[in-house]
């Protein structure tokens, strides 16, 4: 179980209420934890204090993450995954390292957010 310091927490919460998370993503209770975290100690050394801090945080630093950056972890691992196993299928051995390439995962996520619409949902298909 990951330390919180009262540092870590201020900068994250500043950082929150910079990028608009903190009063969007949190309910009064979650911001009232942190902020009395913040009041109260140095260091977070109670297991159980962390274990309530930690699904709080993680919630804050998944909201400020930017929309790159999550499908990057989502879709283009994902697209990434599923073109190494094909490209595989075909014996193509060097494409075992597309699953783990991050600057090819980024670009299947960028390419993909910047497809039409109607190409995402019809594999490429116009049906009008």
């Amino acid at each position: 179980m990951s330390i919180f310091s009262r540092s870590e927490l201020i900068l994250i919460k500043q950082r929150a209420l910079r990028k608009g998370a903190w009063f969007r993503v949190l309910n009064r209770i979650e911001r009232a934890i942190i902020s009395l975290t913040i009041r109260c100690v140095d260091k977070v050394r109670s297991s159980n204090l962390a274990q309530i801090l930690r699904p709080v945080v993680d919630k804050l630093v998944d909201a400020m993450k930017s929309k790159v950056k999550r499908l990057t972890e989502t879709i283009g691992r994902e697209l990434a995954l599923n073109l190494s196993r094909i490209a595989k299928g075909w014996s193509y051995d060097p494409a075992l390292a597309w699953g783990s390439d991050s600057g090819f995962i980024q670009y299947l996520a960028v390419t993909h957010m910047n497809t039409f619409r109607t190409f995402k949902n019809s594999g490429g298909h116009n049906h009008n």
